[in-house]
């Protein structure tokens, strides 16, 4: 295929007006009944804690594996990178790649091991043979902090989704549009529970990595397959020209920052609660494993779609389109589409975007209630007396207030770029949940007082040093404009700091911890890590 055959394309993707707002939304409602349908059966067998937090541990390993794919395989991995490579080129494929390879640290390190020594949340696995009332305390914070970045950026995504979808360009409309997603999300999680959620998120996986293989064939075929030609055609019509291909635009005035931003992208999966809990699930640990194959195996391949749809909305809609949208960067992979296909491809893809948005947001709503109910309020403020029921009602009570936070958070954050924004969360992750996670796993002699330091160590570390650096405020990209200035911290993503900082503490708590840990526990715990016999949480002590 020649230049002159993409300009009808060019012409198309330039007029990014030119959508049909009754057939998007259409697309999306029906998608919408159709799976709110599946979470009405599949809550009928919601009978105990078991079934509402890890789905009766019905799920097979492939089955859970799709459902890994759709949780983790979020706006910021379709609209935010798509957007990144297409205006940032090499350096927004740095967060493919960063995501990639951070399931390699799940699966090698944590994922067997979790889900042999959990019952539902991460705490139960940090708490098992420490004091339980601190660490359930300090796991079940670090857990819901890191659902609230992460629930952030979604909730830009969907604002900016619809924003394009309906032309709507007021931060009125964007705020209403951020208010119905969190409606409808509150709405599948209180009805369908995890096995309800996993379902979502199994038909989510797949409608997106079909939808993104069509698109991917699609815009090689207009270059005959030549992906040399369609960089050439992105360079033209980038303002950078050859350095779209080279490292450098995003992060070369600051390399710091990248090798920052790395260090958060490969290590925090592995401390990503929502992820954690699907490994609970399964009923076996093999089921375990094969499931992350599986996932890693969905979402390598996804990603490198990610490489040719970035780099064809360069070439085919434009970076100027693209910045000029509503939605900005986020925009990229819609505009794309409707160059593509015209409105009912960009239908079609803006349906499966928001049907990520809804199963990812589930996900982590879930997780989050579950970690206050179980491990804040059944088994700090009751000490485990409190009886199934008692225990998924606060559980669903909690999912309305987190459901009102995200969508007040979400409405803050219009604008941002989604894939940034859970860059932050795998910050958190990294620096508050991991060390803990690894430190339980694999090391004796640590202790109550090595993990609380470790998690919140980690975590405040971390909050304080995005709430001083350019992110918030200081520069035209910041939440806050560049108006504000109080940015002290010079880096854009904290993990270089943050991360070790809590592993050194979760370190030097344990050296400095006077009080004895129960052996007969460490023994337990390891046996159950490595023969999965039992998957309940030790009695309190």
């Amino acid at each position: 295929m020649t230049q002159a055959l993409a300009q009808p394309v060019l012409a198309q993707a330039a007029e990014t007006t030119e959508n049909n707002p009754v057939l998007n939304i259409s697309i999306f409602l029906a998608f919408v009944a159709v799976t709110l349908v599946i979470v009405f059966r599949a809550s009928r067998n919601n009978k105990s804690a078991a079934d509402y937090y890890a789905g009766g541990r019905s799920f097979s390993g492939t089955q859970n594996g799709f459902a890994i794919a759709g949780d983790y395989l979020s706006a910021a991995s379709f609209l935010g990178i798509v957007g990144a490579i297409a205006l940032n080129g090499y350096d927004g494929f740095l967060y493919s790649i960063g995501f990639l390879v951070a399931w390699l640290v799940a699966l090698l390190l944590v994922a067997e091991l979790m889900r042999n020594t959990a019952k539902f949340t991460m705490a139960d696995v940090l708490s098992f043979r420490l004091k339980q009332r601190p660490v359930r305390m300090a796991a079940a914070i670090t857990t819901l902090a890191v659902c609230f970045f992460y629930l952030l950026a979604q909730m830009a995504g969907a604002g900016g989704l619809v924003s394009l979808l309906l032309g709507v360009d007021s931060s009125v409309g964007q705020s209403v549009v951020v208010a119905v997603v969190g409606a409808v999300m509150i709405l599948y999680v209180l009805i369908g529970g995890m096995k309800g959620t996993t379902w979502v998120q199994i038909i989510k996986a797949v409608l997106l990595i079909a939808g993104v293989f069509v698109m991917t064939i699609w815009v090689l075929a207009l270059k005959g397959f030549d992906f040399s030609a369609l960089l050439d055609q992105a360079v033209e019509m980038s303002p950078h020209g050859e350095a779209l291909l080279a490292p450098g635009i995003q992060y070369g005035a600051l390399p710091i920052d990248f090798v920052s931003l790395a260090l958060a992208l490969v290590l925090g999966t592995a401390g990503l609660p929502h992820v954690l809990m699907r490994f609970y699930t399964v009923p076996t640990a093999r089921e375990a494993r094969k499931s992350v194959v599986w996932a890693i195996w969905l979402i390598g391949v996804f990603y490198l779609f990610t490489l040719v749809l970035g780099y064809g909305a360069a070439a085919l809609v434009g970076p100027e389109v693209i910045s000029a949208a509503p939605g900005g960067q986020n925009s990229a992979a819609p505009l794309l589409a409707q160059a593509l296909g015209g409105p009912l491809l960009m239908g079609f893809i803006s349906a499966v975007a928001f049907a990520t948005i809804l199963a990812v947001v589930a996900g982590l709503t879930i997780t989050a209630s579950a970690s206050f109910a179980h491990d804040i309020y059944n088994s700090v403020f009751r000490k485990g007396k409190a009886d199934q029921k008692q225990e998924v009602k606060v559980a669903k009570i909690t999912v309305l207030v987190i459901g009102a936070i995200s969508i007040i958070g979400g409405i803050g954050v219009q604008g941002q770029n989604v894939a940034f924004l859970v860059a932050l969360a795998f910050a958190v992750a990294a620096s508050a949940n991991l060390p803990t996670i690894l430190y339980s796993l694999y090391w004796k002699r640590f202790t109550t007082r090595g993990a609380v330091w470790s998690m919140y160590g980690g975590l405040i570390s971390c909050v304080l040093l995005i709430t001083f650096s350019p992110v918030v405020s200081g520069s035209e990209t910041s939440m806050l404009g560049a108006g504000v200035d109080f940015a002290l911290f010079p880096l854009s993503n904290p993990g270089i700091v943050s991360i070790p900082l809590g592993f050194l503490l979760g370190w030097l708590g344990s050296l400095t911890d006077s009080g004895t840990e129960s052996p007969e526990l460490a023994a337990e715990m390891e046996v159950r890590e490595l023969t999965g016999h039992g998957a309940e949480p030790p009695v309190e002590h």
